[in-house]
């Protein structure tokens, strides 16, 4: 799934690529008022995180080095120097997790899914959209690099690691439930277990306390609850792809309080969308990424391109939510957080 959507995400980019930087300003769940009945509800919403900033679990963690760990790929390595940390995937997860735990100011570049304010200033370090470059990254002379394998090629990947700079590969699956594990692995690449541990039980109980929260405001009853799909856009390309099983987005429809309907139909991965396909998932709201959506025009573009869409209740109602890419799928430290703006927006939608 990871090494899909890599191929759909770089082929749709060009060096030109705007970087788009996370918005905040939006409502949590807990100012608004939930409509009587989000099926109901007509009109399209964006999902805007209340607050974007990071919030370190602490301003001075103390890195036991040298450590060494053993990462996703089963490779060991060791780490003996976090002075210049690069942190690179194509969520923007892993550079979020880096500020979050206290070694923002460590961070020489970013990749282009890193969108959160604190980190913009930093050079790009891939090119093309996601394509790492080894030029950029040995100018920078990290001292340590933690990636994952949705970012290639790979070949530039273990070129700097061939230059003598330690790469830890964490898990490249990301959803709801891995967030804190996620956080673990980061933490221990670069010597602060203990900051990892305070950052995975924050992250694991905002999650669980955001989950509970929309719980109460989403039908009870499974029968009055908002089906819904995550379809992925990028018109300029010509893709149209449905996400469904292996994803990523079935943890978060469920942790939003929905029916995930491409489970329910048995789509599995990153597949083509057809028209015999969005029938009969028969979506009360489809869940978008917000460049995907302007890629085709919006929704009067979408329902444009995909006809069968005005088929189903989301098409009729007009009901698509769009987020922000790298914040939507990036289930790192800030997954409460996108739960909240995604709730907000399927159970209050249009609210000031």
């Amino acid at each position: 799934m990871a090494t899909l959507l890599v191929v759909l995400t770089t082929a749709c980019s060009g060096p030109g690529d705007a970087v788009a930087v996370e918005a905040d300003g939006g409502r949590h769940l807990a100012d608004v008022t939930p409509v009587d009945d989000p099926r109901a509800a007509t009109g399209p919403a964006t999902a805007v995180v209340a607050d974007a900033s990071v919030r370190p679990v602490t301003d001075d963690p103390d890195p036991q080095l040298p450590v060494t760990v053993t990462d996703a790929q089963g490779t060991e390595v060791t780490v003996d120097d976090v002075s210049r940390v690069l942190a690179l995937d194509v969520y923007g997860t892993l550079a979020r997790t880096v500020f979050e735990l206290g070694l923002g100011d460590r961070v020489v570049g970013r990749d282009v899914s890193s969108g959160f304010a604190e980190i913009a200033d930093r050079p790009l370090v891939t090119a093309g959209g996601h394509d790492l470059s080894a030029e950029a990254i040995l100018d920078l002379a990290p001292t340590v690099i933690v990636t994952d394998t949705t970012l290639g090629p790979w070949d530039v990947v273990l070129q700097v690691r061939e230059a003598g700079i330690p790469v830890v590969v964490v898990d490249s699956h990301r959803d709801v439930n891995g967030a804190p594990d996620l956080v673990r692995q980061v933490a221990a690449g670069l010597g602060v277990s203990d900051a990892g541990e305070q950052l995975a039980q924050r992250t694991q109980a905002e999650v669980e306390a955001k989950v509970a929260q929309i719980a109460q405001v989403a039908p009870a009853d499974p029968a009055d609850r908002l089906r819904i799909v995550f379809l992925y856009v990028r018109g300029q390309a010509g893709i149209y792809y449905m996400f469904g099983e292996g994803s990523g987005s079935g943890a978060l429809i469920e942790a939003l309080g929905g029916v995930d309907v491409a489970h329910e139909i048995g789509w599995r991965g990153m597949r083509p969308v057809n028209d015999e396909g969005l029938v009969a998932a028969s979506p009360d709201v489809i869940l978008m990424m917000t460049d995907g959506l302007t890629s085709v025009g919006g929704v009067d573009g979408l329902l444009d391109r995909l006809p069968a869409i005005a088929s189903t209740p989301a098409g009729e109602r007009r009901r698509i939510v769009d987020m922000e890419g790298s914040q939507v799928l990036s289930f790192g430290p800030t997954t409460a957080d996108v739960l909240d703006a995604l709730a907000v927006a399927l159970y209050a939608p249009g609210q000031p």
